[in-house]
């Protein structure tokens, strides 16, 4: 998965599509998610720190994820 090169995030958790205009918020874990992301790391790395360092059980941290990549494809952030 990667975001398209000119989505512009922030620590804080705003996201901006450049091209569209589109301006998003995220929660501090969604954010964490997208520097991930941003960075180049593997999908199963970035759970593996999701699951080390937050509350979450690997079940619900699939059924989030897959609803967050929804989101990200709807927003139009995504790489085809």
């Amino acid at each position: 998965m990667n975001l398209k090169k000119n989505i512009a995030t922030s620590e804080a958790g705003f996201i901006f599509n450049p091209s569209t205009g589109d301006s998003f918020s995220a929660n501090p874990m969604a954010a964490e998610i997208l520097m991930h992301i941003k960075q180049g790391i593997s999908i199963e790395a970035i759970k593996k720190i999701v699951l080390e360092k937050y509350d979450v059980d690997a079940s619900q941290l699939d059924r989030d994820w897959d609803d967050f990549t929804i989101q990200l494809k709807e927003g139009n952030l995504l790489e085809n």
